[in-house]
């Protein structure tokens, strides 16, 4: 996992980077916005399970990037997802303050 995959990921879980820092993640082909995939040894197929946080920020050029961490059906992290709303790739990784958490209604 990437330094700044780590500090965010950290931040929007509210968990200490040690908590995370072990997991295996890979990119996943989005057309360059950020997507990452966790990667889990297991014999059960992984699918969606949750949305655990939701989060947006604006990107360097004024568009707005949504973010949401998810859990698999095991439980366990599956993905974190940045989707850019005009689907552009992401120019500037977000820092943690960049952040507009989202709360349920």
């Amino acid at each position: 996992m990437r330094s700044e995959e780590l500090v965010l990921l950290a931040a929007m879980l509210h968990m200490p980077l040690e908590a995370i820092k072990t997991n295996v993640v890979e990119d996943i082909a989005d057309g360059g916005m950020g997507s990452i995939r966790f990667v889990h040894e297991s014999s059960m197929p992984r699918l969606f399970g949750s949305t655990v946080v939701e989060a947006e920020y604006i990107d360097s050029d004024g568009i707005v990037v949504s973010i949401t961490v998810s859990l698999d059906n095991q439980g366990d992290l599956y993905e974190v997802d940045f989707w850019k709303v005009d689907f552009s790739p992401l120019l500037k990784y977000p820092l943690p303050q960049q952040l507009r958490l989202k709360t349920g209604d």
